[in-house]
């Protein structure tokens, strides 16, 4: 068998533990400005930004 030097993955390995919150918002406001657009209701956005407040524990 021929000798193989060991791979190196060349992406950075993966953090773990939360993402910050202004991050999270910041990934969720498109998609509640879309709701918003779609079904044109308020009560989207405020179900839409309470599950995001559920999944950062608040």
């Amino acid at each position: 068998m021929a000798f193989t030097a060991p791979r190196r993955t060349t992406f950075a390995p993966r953090r773990t533990g939360r993402r910050h919150p202004l991050v999270a918002t910041l990934m969720a406001l498109p998609l509640a400005a879309l709701l918003l657009l779609v079904f044109d209701g308020w009560e989207t956005v405020a179900t839409q930004a309470s599950s995001v407040g559920a999944m950062l524990g608040r």
